[in-house]
């Protein structure tokens, strides 16, 4: 008789065709989740079309905090009979596979894959059950309601989800919604109770929990815009920001915000700026291959002086690549985006406290300094839920740098550290003169050579100040630590997570972490962390190691260690894993038994 049992952390995997409501199933069973007292991550991988191709929603539940993707599939729900050839590189002999017996018979039949015997699946009357109280369009919420019976959710919870969900649908629907869930909880204790196959999920769930938040990356990239005073967003939908100008349309009356849908990017950057000239907190959203089309309105921002916060979710590309994947390749795209030499801003949040608390800053920076400050995320950051106990409302901090002119007013006049006080149309007595070509103190076209020079001087003189109050690298893991390993932006937590794991395991290794949630410029302390350690090795979701060659460029160091990855998925916590044993030089001996040996040899 086969048992399946898992306890403390259990990694929930569902697969089918877009169309077929994963979506919904990953909305029902995170609130779920996060209702029963369990801490929950999800994160989603889905192909570039509206119906057809095989999209899927990893879901890890657990008794303590999770936030990483994972490579390991515990339990995995087929809704499309191309669901397991799809995810074929992540089955073990240890997944238990559940789907329809339309969508599973040939795989068991003919064992495409290997080490997978007869009990790694289990057959339930998914697409029958639905067809029965309506049509395959119920598959979905039978399959979460199965889910949630395994999961151990009370029904209750489910139910009340169900009708949070479905209401605005009318009744009809909500009562077939609710059947279905009825038919997937009483497929889920049979399951349970069969004597065949044994199912045991042994969850530890804590009150706390339900009152936490559970939010995605765009939600606290947002929230930011909110507590940053952001009063005008201007953007042209594209894959992954689009959700984030979503976010900002829905919430823009309460919060008096402007949301202009632009006819393209171009437009997009220069009303932008338009409304920041005028005195409103402004921001534009977009992906790298929009944001090409923007970069002479970045131009703009650093000739005219005028602030504005760029919000990239990167994807891979050149061009429009895999819209919707996962990359961190276009910090050279901010940082040398703009003809000429001008100051600019990077952060680059790795997760949901540092996403709000950056965005809010990045407002305050743009302000302060007079120029474009970039916030760089990714389809995967954007996306992957996970529950926190609240946001950092106590690090909020907004300084108004608006000033009221004078009749004498000179919206360029050199001052020490380059910032000149700012004004504003409307707002005093002076006249505001700004112009895209080199000005005069008074904002005039000018083609005086040593005026030219003064004004260059004036606005490379800020680095100065930016450089000097740039965010120190989060540091995790010991201090006396003899190796790095260095990430930034959403590599965050499969970093953080390996590295724990490897410390648990090897503490006399001192193996640590240093997270940059700000690129660029680096701050001065970097050098000093690099120069200490023995060894270092990054990891970067590019092929070129685009942080690796800007910290050479910055300090002259040089990391030898690249761990790149750049097919369109995140790391995962187990990848990591397996990278810093070979940078470490632990080789596996026998099941359970590891050694050290020379790093050099391993890594030839």
């Amino acid at each position: 008789m086969p048992v399946f049992q898992k306890e403390e952390d259990i990694s929930v995997v569902l697969c089918g065709e877009a169309g077929q409501g994963i979506q919904t199933v990953e909305a029902i069973l995170a609130q779920a989740v996060k209702q029963s007292g369990y801490h929950i991550f999800s994160t989603k991988e889905y192909m570039s079309r509206v119906r057809g191709g095989q999209n899927s929603t990893e879901l890890r539940v657990s008794s303590r905090r999770v936030a990483s993707y994972v490579d390991r599939i515990d339990l995995l729900l087929v809704l499309s009979s191309g669901a397991i050839n799809h995810l074929k590189d992540r089955i073990s002999s240890e997944t238990l596979i559940i789907g329809d017996p339309e969508h599973i018979k040939s795989f068991k039949d003919n064992k495409i894959i290997e080490n997978l015997v007869d009990s790694n699946f289990i057959e339930i009357p998914l697409m029958e059950t639905a067809q029965e109280i309506g049509g395959p369009i119920f598959a979905n919420v039978i399959a979460a309601g199965a889910l949630s019976c395994l999961l151990n959710i009370p029904k209750e919870i489910f139910d009340g989800l169900i009708s949070d969900m479905f209401a605005r649908k009318g009744s009809d629907i909500l009562e077939k919604d609710l059947m279905a869930g009825e038919y997937g909880y009483k497929i889920g204790k049979a399951l349970m109770e069969s004597e065949e196959n044994q199912i045991h999920l042994s969850l530890k769930g804590q009150s706390r929990v339900r009152d936490e938040l559970l939010i995605n990356g765009t939600d606290a990239v947002g929230l930011g815009c909110l507590a940053g005073e952001c009063r005008f967003i201007s953007s042209y939908p594209m894959t992954p920001s689009t959700p984030l100008q979503n976010f900002l349309a829905g919430n823009a009356h309460e919060f008096e915000l402007i949301y202009e849908q632009a006819e393209d990017e171009i437009a997009a950057i220069n009303m932008a700026l338009g409304a920041s000239y005028a005195g409103a907190r402004s921001i534009v959203a977009t992906s790298g291959s929009g944001f090409a089309l923007m970069e002479e309105g970045v131009g703009l921002a650093g000739m005219i002086e005028t602030p504005i916060v760029i919000y990239i979710g990167q994807r891979p590309g050149p061009a429009v690549g895999l819209p919707t994947r996962t990359s961190q390749e276009d910090l050279n795209l901010a940082l040398y985006s703009g003809p000429g030499e001008f100051p600019r801003i990077i952060l680059s949040p790795g997760n949901l406290e540092d996403a709000f608390t950056l965005t809010c800053k990045a407002f305050d920076l743009a302000e302060k300094y007079q120029i474009p400050v970039f916030i760089l995320s990714d389809q995967y950051f954007a996306d992957c839920y996970y529950n926190i106990p609240s946001l950092p409302l106590e690090d909020v901090e907004n300084e108004n740098y608006l000033i009221k002119t004078t009749q004498e007013y000179k919206r360029y006049l050199i001052t020490h550290d380059g910032i000149t006080p700012r004004g504003i149309p409307g707002y005093g007595d002076g006249l505001v003169v700004v112009d895209s070509d080199e000005h005069d103190e008074g904002g005039h076209i000018t083609e005086d050579l040593e005026i030219r020079t003064q004004m260059v001087d004036k606005r490379m003189i800020k680095m100065e100040r930016i450089r000097e109050e740039a965010l120190v690298p989060e540091l995790g893991g010991p201090e006396d630590f003899h190796s790095l390993v260095i990430g930034w932006g959403s590599t965050y937590w499969p970093i953080r997570e390996a590295v724990d794991n490897f410390n648990e395991k090897y503490p006399h290794q001192k193996l640590a972490f240093l997270h940059f949630k700000q690129v660029y410029p680096l701050h001065p302390s970097v050098a000093d962390y690099l120069e200490k350690a023995e060894d270092v090795i990054i990891l970067e979701n590019n092929a070129q190691g685009q942080l690796a060659n800007l910290i050479k460029l910055e300090t002259g160091f040089e990391i030898q260690e690249k761990f790149l990855k750049y097919n369109g998925m995140p790391f995962s916590v187990e990848e990591v894993e397996e990278r810093i044993n070979t940078f470490k030089g632990i080789i596996k001996e026998g099941a359970e038994d590891y050694e050290t040996q020379d790093a050099g040899e391993v890594l030839k």
